[in-house]
């Protein structure tokens, strides 16, 4: 069995930032920006948005896809032109992604932890409630103030962004009708969403909603997303549809490229 201190090791590396493979010769797709004082932060935010190219020729309304680490140099470009790419080969229906650009990272994607070492890892964590709120009283009314959007929304994160993912799924799951997350750091709060899964399934509403999550080899994420599915087999809902991609082939720093696109297709096309 691995230390502790190697797991811990571990777990701070998978939150320093979104992967690096994730970042490499993407080019940045035609975008809007501006910035949204957010009161529940207590900052202002800037905000990224990629429209499809026939948005502005028509006059239907599209969902939303939202994403923290949404920042040009994050991983906003490469989602954008995977999204163009799959509604160009009529793989998924048009829709706009809302990226998030980070300040403090660790701070926002975390929820509260009862761990003390998993607090050594900034100056501030276990702020995920604020940034729900930040996301769901202040942006998504800014969001369908300026684009014609529908009531369909969905999320998409890795890493620590994909811990926020679940997080939100777990505790808020009438916040987003689509949920995608790709390794997602469930080790947190000593793998406290694994644990308290079952609790959480029980009290879900009848309204459907769509999760897709993956895992890669990661040791100190791998058994808790694979966990996570031995307990949906057995505890999810009827009106939960759910997809676990196993992909020990690939590392932390790979999976996100490697299975974005049958995430995507998969969760999207199961939304309808």
């Amino acid at each position: 069995m691995k230390s502790m201190y190697y797991i811990l090791f571990l777990g701070v590396l998978f939150l320093t930032s979104c992967s690096n493979a994730s970042k490499q010769s993407e080019p940045i797709p035609a975008h809007e920006t501006f910035t949204l004082k957010s009161i529940q932060i207590g900052e202002d935010r800037v905000i990224n948005i990629w429209i499809p190219d026939d948005y502005i020729k028509k006059t239907d309304s599209l969902p939303v896809m939202y994403m923290a680490d949404g920042g040009i140099k994050e991983d906003f470009p490469h989602i954008a032109n995977t999204l163009a790419k799959l509604i160009k080969e009529d793989k998924i229906k048009p829709l706009i992604l809302v990226g998030i650009e980070n300040t403090q990272r660790r701070r926002d994607l975390t929820g509260v932890t009862e761990v003390e070492k998993d607090k050594e890892i900034a100056s501030a964590v276990g702020g995920g409630e604020k940034f729900r709120a930040f996301i769901n009283e202040e942006l998504f009314p800014e969001i369908n103030r300026r684009y014609r959007t529908t009531e369909e929304k969905s999320i998409i994160g890795e890493s620590a962004a994909g811990l926020f993912v679940m997080e939100t799924f777990f505790l808020h799951p009438t916040m987003f009708d689509n949920y995608i997350a790709f390794d997602p750091s469930l080790w947190w709060n000593n793998h406290y969403l694994v644990r308290t899964a079952k609790d959480h399934l029980s009290e879900f509403s009848t309204d459907k909603k769509v999760l897709w999550f993956a895992g890669s080899d990661a040791a100190d994420i791998s058994p808790y997303t694979k966990e996570l599915a031995n307990i949906l087999k057995t505890e999810s809902p009827v009106y939960l549809k759910w997809e676990y991609s196993d992909e020990p082939n690939e590392k932390h720093t790979t999976i996100f490229k490697a299975a974005k696109e049958k995430a995507i297709i998969w969760t999207l096309n199961n939304a309808e």
